[in-house]
């Protein structure tokens, strides 16, 4: 049923959406994608509007016609999970970046060792995403959760984009091996008394 779901984001859900103030920021399957999941970022200008909004959403007449009729052979989602974040002071703002061809964009998920979650995100600041431009990458966005969400002090979420999966194997590559990377890295770790992940904090999908 993705087909079908993709469908109702497009032709109905997304424009239901900006109708209720709540802005679109973009919409991703990944590849490949057994599990059949779609990803997606939406925002608002406060955690308050979200409320207002998703009920207003959620009543709309509109909406409630169109998830009938796409659900009059079955249900179309089986699961939904969701996190409220806000931007990194760090992250660039998130813009329409029109491209002529088909790109790559990966979501990574770092989970940081104990208390070190200030020290993450001042290395993505000064260093980290300095060099994956320098390699290449695109820095899409980055998000910390809110502090009511399980997970706030220690979870990083960002985008890095690239323009085929042969770029983006060329970037990291030359970004791990990049001795500003190697320096910063083992500076960091040594201020914090090691690595600044929890042991398998770094999770990808692309």
């Amino acid at each position: 049923k993705l087909d079908a779901l993709n469908a109702r984001f497009r032709n109905h859900t997304t424009k239901l959406f900006e109708k209720h103030g709540i802005t679109n920021l973009g919409y991703w399957t990944p590849v490949p994608n057994p599990d059949r999941k779609l990803y997606y970022f939406i925002s608002y200008p406060s955690r308050e509007v979200q409320k207002t909004a998703w009920a207003a959403f959620a009543s709309d007449p509109d909406w409630v016609s169109a998830k009938t009729e796409s659900e009059k052979d079955g249900k179309l989602v089986d699961k939904v999970e969701s996190s409220f974040f806000h931007a990194a002071s760090f992250s660039p703002e998130i813009k329409s970046t029109p491209s002529k061809t088909d790109r790559l964009y990966e979501l990574r998920t770092y989970t940081s060792s104990a208390g070190n979650l200030d020290r993450l995100l001042k290395r993505f600041e000064t260093v980290t995403m300095g060099l994956f431009k320098k390699h290449g990458a695109i820095n899409y966005g980055y998000w910390v959760l809110d502090k009511d969400q399980k997970g706030s002090d220690e979870t990083l979420v960002y985008m890095l984009i690239y323009n085929s999966a042969e770029q983006k194997a060329e970037s990291n590559k030359a970004f791990g091996m990049d001795p500003a990377w190697i320096e910063a890295k083992a500076t960091t770790e040594k201020e914090a008394g090691g690595p600044l992940t929890a042991p398998n904090g770094v999770k990808s999908v692309i």
